[in-house]
């Protein structure tokens, strides 16, 4: 199933990608610098750029390299990786950053038909599948929270839910019919890159920051073919290797893994249903996040989140035979009547994780610098918000968004190494345990619980 796939992200192995832009050269001054052309990088380019600043945007590889060209597209209104981890984390806010995520959601919806950016939005709904009886008492919880804040949830029974979507293994789930559209990543990056070109911004790709050091009342980042000089800058470098200390301690780089299928034909489709084409994930620690592709693959990820000691961010890393594996034999367990399907791509990438799974902010370099950084796996939509608050921070504005709890609070650190290797991969073992446990979380989890560090995969 598997051995023929090509080892690269499906989104950046399609027809029509841009050419690579040229690469710095020389000197160049600009208002604001950024660093990193993901989506955070982008949407800071964006709005910067459109209100006026001059704006430089330095990449190291090419646009969406990284983590915003591998994910899986699902651009979630949420600020908080979902509603449950904002309700543990900021109780007191969590009507205000609901409210910030609807209007968040709407703006990137608004910039996407504005700009005309073809990248396959759509705003199917989810739906959260269980697969374990112990996991059908926490769906009407689920969907009463999500009700209690707005949204458009529903409970299904197995029959209903196999309705939807027909997999031998659902028990049943909730539909959640607003708050997420899908989207090819790849494509929303390439779109925002040239609305922030027409806005004014410079960007260059295969251009890496060697050093980011004070300059006078700004900042200089070197880089092998000149510098820029700005006042400020916002750094938006994900899990790789950051420029400032401070980001080490508090990100580090959990690889996730990704399989595409090969297009379905009409009697496959027909096979599983699937009409509404929902993002669907599983309610497992160790869980599962899959959708349809816009030519008809299903892209199938998740389950193994990997930390190797030392948290290194290297290319061969993205292949994992054994996860690739292991990835297949739950596809099949999933779909059995799509036996004998065969995958077209599979990619591995590394994601910013922080203990509390939101992006968080700080300052570096005398306040001339701002990070944003910790999205742990559901940037895409709230990547945003993040850009805008770090550009608030820069401004030293006084908004809604900078009170924020969330905000002006970071997450509790990492223990250094080899602490940090020991606790994640003690705590994956519990995960595992628990899920085979009917859900049932061990005295290590229940710690963690209480200190606010309630990992999941």
């Amino acid at each position: 199933m598997i051995e023929d796939a090509v080892p690269r992200p499906y989104w950046l192995d399609q027809p029509g990608a841009p050419a690579p832009r040229p690469p710095l050269d020389g000197v160049v001054d600009a208002d604001l610098l950024v660093v990193g052309g993901g989506l955070t990088g982008l949407w800071a380019a964006l709005q910067a750029a459109e209100a006026g600043k001059q704006v430089v945007l330095l990449e190291g590889e090419t646009l969406a390299f990284g983590a915003s060209g591998r994910n899986g597209g699902f651009c979630a209104a949420t600020l908080t990786h979902g509603l449950e981890n904002g309700l543990a984390r900021w109780p007191e806010e969590i009507a205000t950053l609901e409210r910030l995520a609807r209007e968040n959601f709407d703006g990137i919806r608004t910039t996407v038909t504005e700009h005309g950016i073809d990248c396959g939005w759509e705003e199917t709904g989810t739906i959260d599948v269980a697969t374990a009886v112990h996991e059908l008492p926490w769906l009407a919880e689920g969907a009463e929270q999500l009700r209690r804040h707005g949204w458009d949830a529903e409970v299904l029974d197995a029959d209903a839910v196999r309705a939807q979507v027909d997999s031998p293994t659902y028990v049943g789930g909730v539909l959640s019919r607003d708050g997420c559209a899908l989207v090819d990543p790849a494509r929303l990056c390439w779109g925002l890159a040239l609305a922030s070109e027409a806005a004014g911004a410079t960007i260059c790709e295969a251009t890496p920051v060697t050093s980011l050091a004070p300059d006078g009342a700004g900042v200089r980042a070197a880089t092998p073919g000149g510098s820029v000089r700005a006042r400020y800058a916002l750094l938006a470098t994900s899990a790789f290797p950051p420029l400032v200390r401070a980001i080490r301690r508090y990100v580090v780089p959990v690889y996730d893994y990704v399989l595409v299928t090969e297009p379905l034909s009409e009697a496959q489709r027909d096979a599983i249903g699937w009409r509404g084409r929902q993002g669907l994930s599983d309610l497992a620690n160790q869980f599962h996040y899959y959708r349809q592709t816009a030519d008809n693959r299903i892209l199938w990820g998740g389950y193994d989140a990997i930390y190797d000691f030392g948290g290194r961010v290297v290319p061969e890393r993205d292949q994992r035979p054994a996860t690739f594996a292991l990835l297949a034999e739950h596809f099949r367990a999933t779909f059995p009547q799509l036996d004998g399907i065969r995958f077209s791509h599979r990619w591995g990438g590394a994601i910013d994780t922080c203990t509390r799974f939101a992006p968080m902010w700080g300052r570096a370099l005398d306040g001339r610098a701002i990070f944003v950084v910790g999205f742990t796996g559901l940037g895409v939509g709230s990547s945003r918000f993040g850009a805008r608050v770090g550009l608030d921070l820069l401004e030293g504005a006084d908004t809604e968004r900078t009170r924020l709890e969330m905000v002006r609070r970071r997450p509790l650190p990492f223990p250094p190494e080899p602490a940090r290797w020991a606790g994640i991969q003690l705590t994956r073992r519990a995960l595992a345990r628990a899920d085979r446990r009917g859900g049932r979380r061990g005295p290590w989890l229940r710690t963690l619980d209480r200190l606010g560090l309630g990992f999941d995969s």
